[in-house]
């Protein structure tokens, strides 16, 4: 709060904000003698492209790249609703060969996909105000979004107690519209985000584990993969935390034998990185920015239009062409959206040999994976300020 009032008096712009940033990341880097990046989007707005998304990966590893510290060590300051687990996928593999060791600031919310790549952190360091989330898949049914544990459990319920004696007309309905591929998808979203974590904190997070703290037993690779299962199924575990927007503080998480490095323990880093939050913040109410990027050298803002610009010489393109690639065999599929309701273009489209975007959002590969895809969708719709045509 201190560090609000501060820079609220100061009544500084965005850009003297902006620039107040990067002075700050440079003294953390100093304390911390590593490089950080700040991945910042304000948890407050409903714009498709505030989650983290492929185009995120990019100007994140653009940012790493042209950077000028050649430590090999990296922090990052994380706060998101959420996003792509396939995008913490491939975060996590570029900065893994780039650097040795990679902590995660957690000071605002980085829930879903946010806690999905916190995971893969040799160590997380949290404020109390800091939070992370349940990793358990959200899934669209319909016009809802619901959690894929939910869907899966409920089912089973239905089926076991099928075997007991009739259901009801209702449950009946319900069943009859729901489709294979529509539980396989949900079955590997869960398996999916479980298995990343699983992994990735017995690779990273517990990779100096080598003694146990209270009885000081030698640890075992069988205890490492013990322990990261329980993790990530809690984690998962919808029915135990009720709501997907669940706030998991430092000691939710201790509770699940997960080690958190505390900074209200450290004064001169626990101010750099309020300070940090505080800026992040002020700049989102005093615009309409929503996601910052920045490392010492560069920053990149995304700013939000609320209409599109009224030129004549601007044309909007009638489809949109995208590239979907597996994230488990590599399969890349190439699709495309229309954004005018002219039959015309599904031939012009086909003879370039793209394929129509899924109807229902679902992409399933040859290798069986299902990709939802309704992220992409949206972005193009946000970015277009158009509807898109199926």
């Amino acid at each position: 709060m201190e560090a609000l009032k501060e820079y609220i008096s100061k009544r500084m712009t965005n850009i003297q904000l902006e620039n107040e940033l990067v002075k700050l990341i440079k003294e953390y880097n100093k304390i911390r003698d590593c490089t950080l990046l700040v991945y910042s989007a304000t948890t407050e707005s409903s714009i498709p492209d505030v989650a983290l998304n492929q185009k995120d990966f990019y100007f994140i590893k653009d940012l790493l790249e042209e950077s000028k510290n050649t430590n090999r060590k990296l922090d990052i300051y994380l706060e998101t609703p959420g996003g792509r687990g396939e995008t913490a996928e491939e975060i996590v593999k570029y900065i893994r060969k780039k650097y040795d060791n990679v902590s995660f600031v957690i000071c605002g919310e980085a829930k879903s996909a946010g806690t999905i790549l916190t995971m893969s952190g040799d160590e997380i360091l949290m404020t109390d105000t800091g939070s992370l989330g349940p990793i358990d898949a959200q899934m669209r049914i319909g016009r809802s979004q619901i959690s894929a544990y939910d869907y899966t459990n409920w089912i089973e319920g239905k089926r076991l107690e099928a075997t007991r004696g009739p259901l009801n007309q209702v449950d009946i309905a319900i069943l009859a519209q729901i489709s294979p591929g529509e539980l396989e998808g949900a079955i590997n979203a869960q398996e999916y985000a479980v298995d990343m974590v699983k992994q990735w904190l017995v690779k990273y997070k517990f990779k100096n584990w080598n003694f146990t703290e209270t009885s000081h037993k030698k640890v075992t690779e069988e205890m490492k993969e013990k322990r990261a299962a329980e993790i990530a199924t809690a984690l998962n575990n919808h029915s135990l935390w009720k709501t997907h927007a669940r706030s998991l503080k430092k000691e939710d998480l201790e509770e699940l034998n997960l080690k958190i490095t505390d900074l209200e323990k450290d004064k001169k880093l626990k101010e750099i990185v309020y300070k940090i939050h505080a800026i992040c913040r002020l700049i989102y109410i005093g615009g309409n920015t929503y996601k910052i990027i920045a490392t010492a050298d560069n920053k990149i803002s995304f700013t939000a239009n609320s209409q599109l610009p009224i030129n004549n010489q601007i044309q909007i393109p009638e489809i949109a062409e995208l590239n979907v690639k597996c994230p488990k065999c590599g399969t890349v599929y190439n699709l495309y959206l229309k954004l005018k309701n002219n039959q015309e273009l599904d031939k012009q489209a086909q003879q370039k040999g793209l394929n129509k975007f899924p109807t229902d959002n679902i992409l399933k590969c040859k290798c069986g994976f299902e990709m939802n895809l309704i992220d992409l969708r949206n972005n193009i719709e946000s970015q277009t300020g158009i509807k898109t045509i199926d």
